[in-house]
């Protein structure tokens, strides 16, 4: 069975009206909703997509035979950054719901990651409402967790800081993961949007890995983005730290799981090496930035699984290991 760990719902274009509304009239006109039919939920996943190579959503997983995909909100659009905080509050919530309803219309197809309303004018204790709810009461198996709430624009606390610690708590009471995955890049910047997914992941890892935060809550399980950032090809440069300290970096790495969302089979091969099968996660942000194909083979770049495939000193129960049961185990499928 494959079992995609990051995966983003796949939205009609009603849900980023309705946030167009919202930055337009600042709250005005009330909450609302995006009013959004089933009809337009189903049209979004099975409708070609020229953003997804002119595939629909649903032909990308059936060719990739994806069995299980857990779905989050697409991250560029958290808007986190945006005031007051209650916009952030209502896009949020309705993101969810729609998570909610696309997992309904494709049963055993899709599982939901809640997204959270990570404002910095209100205080991580309160995003935690959103998680409880979807939960709950959504039947929600993870969170998506943006280390840089100011979207570029200031220094967030880093996650080894108590300032997260409200969060971590709610975590380990519900039981549930959180994938870290950053969100928007505002200007000025130096960066984009992506670009800065692969710089939050990596300071992740050494605010992380650098605190007490796994002391303090040996419970706490937290996968992180596309591969760690730079951090599993990067480790050389920690190791000398954490020998002065008594420690390996190798084994601290190893406090965290991490997805192989991850577009060449060398990237994928190094992180496995690095870390270790058992703290790997199935994953291919699919459809999304990779869906294209390669011009040298004709695939698509994000068909990870092939990549996967091509690693020839996997035995069959890493491969297991890496497509299903480290997910079920983790996420409690």
């Amino acid at each position: 069975m494959f079992i995609d760990v990051h995966g983003h719902v796949s939205a009609p274009s009603e849900l980023y009206a309705y946030k167009a509304g919202l930055l337009s009239h600042r709250g005005a006109h009330g909450r609302g909703g995006a009013g959004i039919s089933d009809d337009r939920l189903r049209a979004a996943l099975h409708e070609p997509n020229p953003s997804f190579g002119g595939e629909s959503h649903l032909a990308h997983l059936a060719a990739a035979g994806i069995d299980l995909q857990l779905i989050s909100p697409r991250p560029y659009q958290s808007m986190h950054s945006e005031s007051p905080a209650f916009l952030v509050d209502w896009f949020t919530a309705e993101t969810n719901d729609v998570i909610h309803r696309v997992c309904q219309l494709e049963p055993g197809l899709f599982r939901g990651v809640a997204g959270l309303p990570q404002s910095m004018e209100t205080d991580p204790a309160t995003w935690t409402r959103e998680l409880r709810r979807c939960v709950q009461e959504l039947g929600f198996v993870g969170a998506m967790l943006n280390p840089d709430p100011y979207e570029g624009t200031r220094q967030p606390p880093g996650l080894g800081d108590r300032f997260w610690y409200p969060v971590w708590e709610a975590l380990c009471e519900l039981d549930v993961p959180a994938l870290i995955h950053s969100a928007g890049c505002r200007a000025p910047a130096r960066e984009s949007y992506s670009l800065h997914f692969i710089q939050e992941e990596t300071l992740a890892v050494i605010g992380l890995l650098q605190s007490s935060v796994f002391t303090d809550f040996p419970d706490l399980k937290i996968i992180v983005s596309h591969g760690g950032g730079a951090i599993p090809y990067q480790r050389g440069r920690f190791a000398p730290g954490a020998l002065r300290k008594g420690q390996r970096f190798e084994d601290n790495l190893r406090k965290l799981w991490y997805d192989t969302c991850l577009y060449t089979r060398d990237s994928i091969e190094l992180l496995l090496k690095a870390v270790g099968v058992d703290r790997c996660l199935f994953g291919t942000e699919k459809p999304g930035t990779g869906s294209m194909r390669d011009p040298e083979t004709g695939r698509w770049i994000d068909d990870i699984h092939l990549l996967i495939n091509d690693i020839e000193w996997l035995d069959d129960k890493q491969r297991t290991q890496l497509f299903e049961t480290n997910a079920r185990e983790l996420f409690r499928l």
